[in-house]
């Protein structure tokens, strides 16, 4: 169950940015046709794969229990570093320059360049411009998710499943009052659960 658990977790937690910038194009009725979402959904989560792998190679030079602990406390450093910047984003309204740590604000002034064509929705070129920003989000989190022993095969299905989900749910909250709150917040729940999902690999 914690072998679910935690592939879980961090998947949810790396697909955050993806459901905020889904609804961000929802609020400025910009498309993501589904073959443009499986090639952000592709490139997510081969950056995600690759950086774990790269996780798994550093941890062989590592005891299993000094991979474990050494893992888990960059993970939750991680998610204390994405609070803290998130509280000072909410209270301050500060300008964050990390893609990761932007709220729906943000996101959307986002959405509205990464559509360089005008065209009302994002070309296969323009996703993978898309793709690569949130993917350089979470390889710091994959390598240090890996380390502590999180599955790869099964974190890597799961972050390819959520990415497609959380884009499509986030264009249909689109505008909505729930989906503008959560947009708000969002980055504050991808630090807390990267927090939780440290100390549960930590005592694990």
């Amino acid at each position: 169950m914690i072998f679910f658990l935690s592939a879980l977790l961090f998947s949810l937690s790396s697909n955050l940015d993806n459901l905020v910038i889904g609804m961000a194009y929802g609020i400025k009725k910009i498309k993501i046709y589904f073959f443009n979402n499986l090639v952000i959904a592709g490139i997510t989560t081969t950056g995600t794969f690759l950086s774990m792998f790269l996780g798994l190679f550093i941890s062989k030079f590592l005891s299993n229990s000094i991979a474990n602990k050494l893992g888990s406390m960059i993970i939750v450093l991680l998610g204390v570093y994405f609070v803290i910047q998130s509280i000072r984003k909410l209270v301050s309204d500060v300008n964050l320059k990390d893609l990761a740590l932007k709220d729906i604000k943000d996101m959307v002034q986002y959405a509205e360049k990464s559509d360089t064509d005008k065209s009302g929705d994002i070309s296969a070129k323009e996703s993978i411009l898309v793709a690569l920003g949130l993917t350089f989000n979470n390889l710091g989190t994959g390598i240090a998710a890996s380390i502590t022993g999180i599955s790869v095969p099964l974190t890597t299905v799961l972050t390819f499943i959520l990415s497609i989900v959380t884009i499509m749910f986030g264009q249909a909250l689109g505008s909505s009052i729930i989906g503008k709150l959560f947009g708000k917040y969002a980055p504050l729940v991808s630090g807390m659960l990267l927090i939780a999902l440290g100390i549960i690999e930590f005592i694990n």
